[in-house]
């Protein structure tokens, strides 16, 4: 990961970002997601230096998305599968790709989700898990929560004054 003086404080989305917030290393969840574990099936699939995918493997492990087992004895081998924090990015790459296939896949679709037993494709939204309502609607916005600091509560006031003049223009 590329380690700069940026203070994410308490979002979330910047803590995140630390932790995967590189193109090579979203990459790697990626293909782990898709079921790759080894070291040369990563190197094969992303054409990555060796030493820069030993690098952010080994990030990955540390930030618990990752988990290194050994598969081999002699010479031990190990391999490199999604941890319980790992799969609970899976929505999150999902997300990404949609995004990019509705915007950034100009020669039409590479890669897309499917439903297994029909094989149509997938129509990926965040949705609430409560209700059940796509979160791009409306009805929702950002709060601060209940362990929120000065700093993210300043910015959420912000981002609700400025939720409210948008409403009003309406």
């Amino acid at each position: 990961m590329t380690r700069r003086t940026f203070d994410p404080g308490q979002c979330p989305v910047g803590r995140t970002l630390e932790r995967v917030g590189d193109t090579w290393s979203l990459m790697i969840l990626r293909d782990a997601f898709h079921g790759l574990s080894r070291f040369d099936q990563f190197e094969q699939s992303l054409g990555v230096a060796p030493n820069i995918l030993s690098k952010r493997l080994a990030a990955l492990v540390e930030a618990g998305f990752l988990e290194r087992k050994p598969y081999q004895a002699r010479p031990v081998r190990h391999e490199y599968v999604l941890t319980a924090l790992g799969r609970d990015f899976v929505p999150v790459l999902t997300a990404l790709m949609a995004f990019g296939n509705r915007h950034f896949a100009v020669e039409g679709l590479a890669s897309q989700m499917v439903e297994v037993a029909s094989g149509l494709p997938a129509d990926p939204v965040v949705v609430d898990r409560r209700t059940g309502l796509e979160i791009d609607d409306t009805r929702f916005t950002v709060a601060a929560g209940p362990a929120a600091q000065a700093p993210a509560r300043e910015r959420m006031a912000l981002i609700e004054a400025r939720r409210r003049v948008r409403l009003d223009a309406v």
